[in-house]
């Protein structure tokens, strides 16, 4: 604004000058007009403290196994495409473009307000983000990851709250592969838990070693989850609440996480809701609890960590109405930096479901159990300041043969810019 009322000064100092000196002034040219133009469109709206971040992750899968049912790896509804690749033997893939903005909160304890807005384009957000006009292996894919407003009272040690759309609290893995010790998400990612909310959510932070967060939202990945029909053709609340508490070691070399998800209704989404409510609308229970540990002896060279997922809850698998359903998993996590350069993780996990729903298993009566075991290793390569090159081999396999038809082997290499 200021660069415009500069600008009208100093043409209106011009125009008099020539008055005064009796000179015509000259008719404005084209190149006068955009000029003003422009001028007119400038409007500051930038504010202190707002930052921009992301990434651009791209690269290359290869599924061994092949295409076809039971070739990929767990589940029909696998949330990756690299780890679900059943489209191709081999593809390149432009998994993300992440953008990232947001005016954080600053330490004062004081009334204040911000926000953050994650956009995802890719293959990822057609995955992660449900159904897309584009297609899941498209990378012209859009996702709105997270927009919140946020604000702070200042009760206590300060009382801060999310509104809008924003991450879920549950789980080791998130959803920026670049930030997990893997190239491909673990199946816990893949089918334990939700992803994302829509709600409110408040957070507390009781000291430097305990913090607790709360809050109620729509469902898991669901924009609008209030108001679902059930079994029965009911419309039900399938509202949720979600609550957690945090404890981080006096060092804070180490972190612990305990969370749980209540849907009073049960879920209709994808991940933990691929389990419906029953005709009776009992409700969806998934708890989760993850940690890792940086221990000193090696010098913060080594990196532990584990991740352990429990739900129950309705599935409407049988014609004569819904079964109560069980599905646990477990994960193993372990990274070791050898130089600055280079890197190797690896990652171990199982996950078992009673009915098999979970995994778009076929299920004829009797109902049979699932399990699916995976490992995968990963190397990773900081060559240049902000780039960084990984290389992975993951093989899953599972004893039921509508999940599996042999044992499932990939490799995959990334590239990621961050910023």
């Amino acid at each position: 604004m200021n660069k415009l009322i500069a600008s009208l000064f100093a043409t209106a100092l011009a125009g008099s000058a020539s008055a005064f000196a009796g000179v015509a002034a000259p008719a404005p040219t084209a190149k006068d007009i955009a000029v003003v133009v422009d001028e007119v469109n400038y409007v500051e709206t930038a504010q202190k403290g707002i930052v921009l971040s992301g990434y651009v992750d791209a690269g290359y899968s290869y599924n061994f196994t092949g295409t076809g049912a039971g070739n990929g790896f767990a589940g029909a509804g696998s949330t990756t495409k690299v780890g679900n690749d059943n489209t191709g033997r081999g593809d390149f893939n432009l998994n993300a473009l992440k953008i990232g903005l947001e005016k954080p909160l600053s330490d004062e304890n004081k009334l204040q307000a911000g926000f953050r807005a994650d956009i995802m384009m890719g293959e990822d957000a057609g995955i992660i983000g449900g159904s897309n006009a584009a297609g899941t292996g498209s990378s012209d894919n859009i996702f709105l990851e997270q927009a919140y407003a946020q604000f702070r009272l200042p009760f206590g040690n300060g009382i801060d709250f999310n509104v809008g759309k924003f991450v879920t609290t549950l789980g080791y893995e998130v959803i920026e592969r670049p930030a997990n010790l893997n190239i491909t998400y673990g199946n816990l990612f893949n089918t334990m838990i939700p992803l994302w909310h829509t709600g409110v959510l408040s957070s507390y932070k009781i000291n430097d070693i305990v913090d607790i967060k709360g809050g109620i939202v729509n469902g898991s990945n669901a924009d609008n989850g209030l108001g679902t029909t059930n079994l029965a053709g009911k419309t039900v609340d399938n509202a949720s609440v979600i609550a957690g508490i945090n404890i981080t070691a006096p060092g804070g070399n180490a972190n612990w996480s305990n969370n749980v998800i209540y849907s009073i209704n049960g879920d209709s989404s994808s991940n933990s809701g691929a389990l419906l409510a029953g005709s009776d609308n009992n409700p969806l229970v998934v708890y989760d609890t993850w940690g890792n540990w940086t221990p000193k002896f090696a010098n913060d060279k080594l990196l532990l960590a584990f991740n352990f997922d429990l739900g129950f809850g309705d599935t409407p698998i049988l014609a004569a109405g819904s079964n109560s359903e069980t599905w646990w998993g477990a994960a193993v996590y372990a990274k070791y930096q050898f130089t600055d350069v280079f890197s190797l993780a690896g990652r171990a996990d199982y996950v078992h479901n009673t009915d098999g729903a979970k995994f778009g298993a076929a299920l004829p009566a009797p109902i049979n159990n699932v399990d699916v075991w995976s490992w995968t290793l990963t190397a990773g390569f900081d060559i240049i300041e902000n780039l960084t090159l990984r290389t992975e081999y993951r093989l899953d396999f599972g004893n039921d043969a509508s999940v599996f038809s042999t044992p499932a082997q990939m490799a995959a290499v990334q590239v990621v810019y961050s910023f």
